[in-house]
């Protein structure tokens, strides 16, 4: 039977109301390790944990620091930027002695987001191959257990591996064929963090910070900080109810009876995958501020229906998350999603498309148009993971490492032009002409008078530019393109990168053309 003061400390700790004891040992959090890639051209935070008080040394090659840890038994130092180059052994010294070892140099990415982001190598279009060729010793990969949390926890159970066929087998696959494609141009070592949960919505993996940056969320902070106050009630109310507890529990062992049941501790309202915060907490602040070049996002299936709204979701969730990073405007480059038929309203995908879109005027993001992938329209996860990750890497390789030359982008709507009985379109990232990438006449346009009846439309190119017409409309003023759920739209560039789907009109009482065929 435990005495008085082991209730009292079990109660106590099981509430969250003491901290945790002294350490004899340093500490790190899983992210720093063995293996690791340490990002190139970038100071280098290394943190952990030790007695407080304690003097912590970190030494890296030539570089070194040493610092305190605070009351709560917290460290942090510095390390100068470096280049890449050789692999180098990390030591530590407080108390004891850590070494770490086969330490590279090169670039970091975050890859996060739902199912599409998540799926693994094994599932994607032509896997036996593509894992049998996975032999990349200066790949490595990092994979977040799925645990959310709701209080941005400490620390997650994970480890760096080296790229093999066996390691990479239930890695995010679009995250992997990113990090191959900038191994493969950059020739420096690639690490590959993936925090990423299928059917997730965004809001639970925005920080606090980011809604906070967006005034049209305000009342999603507001929710988010009633939790917090409400699980603190909780707390309050728990710790008299464990006093009553330990008072009872010592009578009854006073006096031979059984002791009864501790009361139940407190669940934190956020600790979800379906909340607000609950997974930036669990999965993303743990890795904070672990230096990264920048993140890739693949997500919006569980939002569709949101519209522009998920523009404003989408801001937040960038800025929130360059906000605790600390590292200025870091590139976040995104997937615009797949076709799919998701029933109901058609244009509820094209309006998550038309969000995504409006999110390349946030500084330093970039898009991947993926409405040529798809295998099936009743598939929400198109197998062909290795040009999704191509593409983003173009956009990264182009955008973020110098490859000028590099065309990156497919067609993205730029101006509308009026003329007799047409109206012609102008686009960026034509990329010295457009074509039909199946040699057939351009499909899923149509276009509307004042009258806001949209119908099918003939289009044409015409060098860097389409021209839209339809016998029926004299005086067209709108086009749309791709503007249904089941598109599968036909214009791309010269590149071969498809166009993104748009409208030219925000009209919310247009009558919307038939598909094509119908």
């Amino acid at each position: 039977m435990k005495s008085r003061s082991a209730y009292v400390l079990g109660t106590l700790l099981s509430i969250g109301v003491l901290v945790s004891g002294a350490r004899a040992d340093i500490r790190l959090p899983a992210v720093v390790g063995d293996h690791m890639v340490l990002q190139r051209d970038l100071p280098l935070p290394i943190w952990g944990w030790a007695d407080p008080g304690e003097e912590v040394s970190v030494t890296l090659g030539e570089a070194k620091a040493s610092a305190k840890t605070d009351a709560s038994g917290k460290w942090s130092v510095t390390l100068p930027a470096m280049k890449s180059g050789k692999a180098l052994e990390m030591t530590l010294v407080g108390k004891n002695t850590i070494k770490l070892a086969d330490i590279l140099i090169g670039e970091v990415w975050l890859g996060s987001g739902q199912s599409n982001m998540q799926w693994s190598v094994q599932q994607s279009t032509n896997a036996p191959a593509e894992i049998a060729a996975a032999n990349f010793p200066e790949i490595r990969l990092f994979s977040v257990p799925l645990v959310p949390s709701g209080k941005p926890a400490k620390d997650v159970n994970a480890k760096w591996v080296a790229c093999t066929p066996e390691t990479i087998k239930g890695f995010s696959a679009v995250l992997y064929f990113f990090g191959r494609e900038l191994n493969k141009n950059l020739n420096v070592p690639i690490g590959l963090i993936n925090t990423s949960w299928g059917g997730t919505r965004i809001e639970p993996w925005t920080p606090p910070e980011g809604f906070a940056s967006q005034s049209e969320l305000k009342t999603d902070l507001e929710w988010v900080n009633a939790r917090k106050a409400d699980y603190q009630k909780s707390l309050d109310s728990s710790i008299a109810q464990y006093r009553a507890w330990i008072e009872a529990a010592d009578k009854a062992k006073t006096a031979g009876q059984e002791i009864p049941d501790p009361p139940a501790a407190p669940a934190h309202p956020l600790n979800s995958n379906g909340v607000s915060t609950g997974l930036y907490n669990g999965m993303i602040h743990p890795l904070v501020p672990f230096a990264i070049r920048g993140a890739i996002w693949y997500q919006g299936e569980a939002n569709v229906g949101q519209g522009m709204q998920y523009n404003t979701r989408m801001k937040a969730l960038i800025q929130g998350w360059r906000t605790v990073w600390g590292q200025g405007d870091f590139p976040f480059l995104f997937v615009q999603l797949a076709p799919f038929d998701y029933g109901g309203v058609a244009t509820r995908l094209p309006e998550i498309w038309e969000a995504q879109a409006a999110t390349l005027a946030f500084p330093n993001t970039g898009m991947a148009v993926t409405t040529d992938l798809v295998a099936s329209l009743k598939d929400i996860h198109p197998p062909n993971k290795q040009d999704v990750g191509k593409r983003l890497a173009l956009w990264a390789l182009a955008k973020n490492y110098g490859l000028s030359d590099t065309v990156y982008s497919g067609p993205l709507y730029d101006s509308l032009q009026a003329e007799p009985n047409q109206v012609r379109l102008k686009f960026k990232h034509t990329s010295g002409g457009l074509i039909s990438r199946d040699g057939k006449p351009l499909n899923w346009f149509s276009i509307a008078g004042a009258d806001k009846k949209f119908l099918a439309a003939e289009a044409t190119i015409d060098g860097e530019s389409v021209v839209v017409r339809s016998p029926s409309v004299a005086n067209p003023v709108a086009v749309r393109f791709g503007w249904h759920q089941l598109a599968d739209p036909n214009l791309a560039n010269k590149a071969g990168l498809p166009a993104s789907p748009f409208r030219t009109d925000t009209w919310s009482d247009a009558t919307a053309a038939a598909p094509p065929g119908n």
